[in-house]
């Protein structure tokens, strides 16, 4: 993915597949590069996406940008569970100003 915000780190976190809460915490462990004191629950995950000492190459200017794909599959089948993430990814980006989460549309995962 390209971006044109100079020193903006972008990570893509792809739910392609993910069908509850514990294969989402993984695909961000994973995608995310989440330390180990991630405790695979929404508390965790904000903590981590609200904290700069996990994101170090993130705290210039650009900041970070996590680009969600492949969610709506998940979003469908566990409305409940996709709202808390959607909750979750909100409320960081409302307290961290250079955390930006996008949802991708469309593509090749629907």
């Amino acid at each position: 993915m390209t971006d044109d915000v100079p020193g903006r780190h972008v990570v893509t976190l792809d739910l392609d597949g993910v069908t509850d809460k514990a294969g989402l915490m993984e695909r961000c462990v994973s995608a995310l590069g989440l330390p180990d004191w991630f405790g695979r629950n929404w508390d965790a995950l904000a903590d981590s996406l609200t904290d700069p000492s996990v994101w170090p190459e993130a705290t210039g200017e650009g900041g970070l940008l996590v680009v969600v794909t492949g969610w709506r599959a998940y979003a469908r089948t566990r409305p409940e569970e996709w709202e808390i993430a959607e909750d979750v990814f909100a409320g960081a980006a409302d307290l961290v100003p250079a955390l930006t989460v996008a949802l991708a549309l469309g593509g090749s995962h629907q």
